[in-house]
């Protein structure tokens, strides 16, 4: 929040004081939107409310035919299994739990990359990113402070912004410089050249951490046959159910993008005169280890149609509508841009038709 603010549900949120702290951690200011400090507070005083922490659902549970929910089964902190009923089922997880929870429902029938059939798990795609840090010794940035909201993007190089003749590759990104808080025990970028441990290490890292920009690119990432979720053959949790497992790399489409991004990126870089700069490609596989983005997407694809997605245009289940799959696992690919505002829009537009058509006449919803 720019300025103290009361939101239309009564909820104060405060102003940002610009402490630096914004990312991964809670705001002391309450000026930062989260389901704490938009809603909880007004639906906690609702008594057909209920709020049940530390509880993790297991399974949606069907009835005999196989296409309507009955509820949930679940399972609190203490290990106390307990079954839920519900007439409407909402799966409002991360992407990835939610795709994991059709398939340990056994709802819809998972894809199959060797055959082409089934879909729960399809379209599974990540993005691709790529940073260049400019050095200086007379600037001092403090990188550790700033909102998400101060990053200066550069939008002409994402999606069809930009003519790709000859470019050798379909899809885009955006290019920018982005303060959401330079943690130092995550964020030590330094010079070519220097050791990645060591005395001259903490010599660039002391000398470089306050000094230096980044420059991020942010890259589309296309579906491909071969990326895709399903339940893991080997490896359970604690509960004995499979964990999910993601099968995925990036191909020569998204390298070739990326590096035209990164070059783009590396003439802002050299445009900012610095003392020197550090082009940080990305190469070869995908790597767990290095940190990329957050933004998953697919596995459980919207449609026009039953034979071609999990969902429809509410996020309904084709397969059971008593059941709706909220979340960016609708996404048939996944853009350059970040899938937050989208995911909004559609979660807006599911509700909508849960209010004004489903809770009037419970069955599939059809195009308004």
């Amino acid at each position: 929040m720019s300025r103290a603010y009361t939101n239309p549900l009564g909820v104060q949120l405060g102003q940002c004081s610009y402490c630096g702290f914004c990312e991964k951690f809670g705001c002391g200011n309450y000026a930062k939107a989260s389901p704490q400090t938009t809603i909880l507070p007004v639906l906690l005083r609702k008594p057909n409310f209920t709020l049940k922490t530390g509880s993790e659902v297991l399974k949606v549970n069907l009835d005999s035919t196989g296409r309507r929910a009955t509820g949930v089964t679940y399972i609190d902190a203490a290990g106390e299994t307990f079954e839920q009923p519900a007439e409407l089922v909402i799966l409002s997880a991360y992407i990835l739990h939610n795709v994991r929870l059709l398939l340990l429902s056994g709802i819809g029938q998972p894809y199959d990359p060797a055959t082409g059939k089934g879909l729960v798990g399809k379209n599974y795609a990540y993005q691709i990113t790529s940073s260049v840090n400019v050095f200086y010794d007379d600037k001092v940035l403090n990188p550790f402070i700033g909102a998400g909201a101060l990053g200066t993007i550069v939008d002409d190089f994402n999606g069809d912004n930009f003519d790709h003749a000859g470019k050798g590759f379909i899809g885009g990104g955006f290019v920018g410089v982005v303060q959401t808080g330079a943690r130092p025990i995550e964020t030590h970028p330094t010079p070519e050249g220097t050791p990645a441990w060591g005395s001259a290490w903490k010599k660039a890292f002391a000398r470089d951490y306050l000094k230096t920009a980044t420059i991020s690119t942010h890259g589309a990432v296309m579906s491909h046959r071969g990326n895709y979720l399903d339940l893991d053959p080997t490896y359970r949790d604690v509960l004995g159910r499979p964990l999910l497992r993601m099968t995925f790399d990036f191909t020569d489409n998204e390298h070739r993008m990326s590096d035209f991004l990164t070059d783009r990126a590396a003439e802002i870089g050299r445009a900012m005169n610095g003392r020197e700069i550090r082009i940080n490609r990305r190469t070869g596989s995908w790597d767990v280890v290095p940190y990329q983005t957050t933004h998953n997407t697919g596995g459980a694809i919207m449609s026009a149609d039953p034979r071609s997605g999990v969902v429809n245009r509410y996020l309904q289940s084709w397969d059971v509508p008593n059941l709706f799959v909220l979340g960016s696992g609708a996404f048939p690919q996944n853009a350059g841009y970040n899938p937050t505002g989208t995911v909004a829009a559609l979660t807006y537009l599911a509700a909508g038709a849960i209010r004004d058509q489903y809770l009037k006449a419970p069955g599939p919803l059809v195009a308004a």
